[in-house]
């Protein structure tokens, strides 16, 4: 399985000052898309985090620059994108398996999703020797929850673009916080 991923999205300049502005942005639970919208944290401990609304344009621009070269990677014709989120997933943070395309009544844009983008806004301990956190990888599991895995160590300014129909986890953040962008192209 291939995943389309490309470095430098974000510069490390930038990196910092999108995480400084989460560092002061408003903090609530993260919640999980199902027939309800609900916080559940035997399933998902992360913080959507509120930022001023420059900050969310510079990385929408961004992730806007990269639509192109996802929708020719994927072979897909890519229109929009839902709205980018801003998490943390402090020490302890994770989320189990789960899609990101469904279709519920408490979400109807989530049947639009064609791919999930996830843009990282620092870098595991694995990723750097300096990095901000450890744990915290991206799993992904093209042919199912169960089967092999590919495993994506975050580095910061890195997207990840991949098929929002597939089953993916975020694995437990083991010391830090794990700063990342989530949206989906449409």
């Amino acid at each position: 399985m291939r995943v389309f991923t490309v470095a430098d999205v974000l510069d490390a300049e930038t990196c910092t000052w999108v995480r400084g502005s989460m560092d002061s942005g408003a903090h609530v639970p993260a919640e999980i898309l199902r027939e309800t919208i609900d916080v559940e944290r035997d399933a998902r401990r992360a913080i959507e985090v509120d930022v001023p609304d420059e900050v969310i344009a510079r990385v929408e621009s961004c992730l806007d620059a990269c639509r192109d070269d996802v929708a020719r990677f994927y072979g897909l014709s890519l229109h929009g994108r839902e709205g980018a989120g801003f998490l943390r997933y402090a020490s302890g943070g994770f989320y189990g398996p789960h899609v990101d395309r469904a279709k519920v009544p408490s979400w109807p844009d989530a049947a639009r999703r064609a791919i999930t983008v996830v843009l990282f806004l620092n870098s595991s301990c694995e990723a750097e020797a300096r990095g901000d956190f450890s744990g915290g990888r991206l799993r992904l599991f093209p042919s199912g929850v169960g089967a092999e895995a590919v495993e994506i160590i975050p580095r910061r300014g890195t997207l990840v673009a991949f098929p929002a129909s597939m089953a993916h986890e975020v694995t437990p953040v083991s010391g830090g916080a794990r700063d990342a962008v989530v949206d989906w192209y449409y």
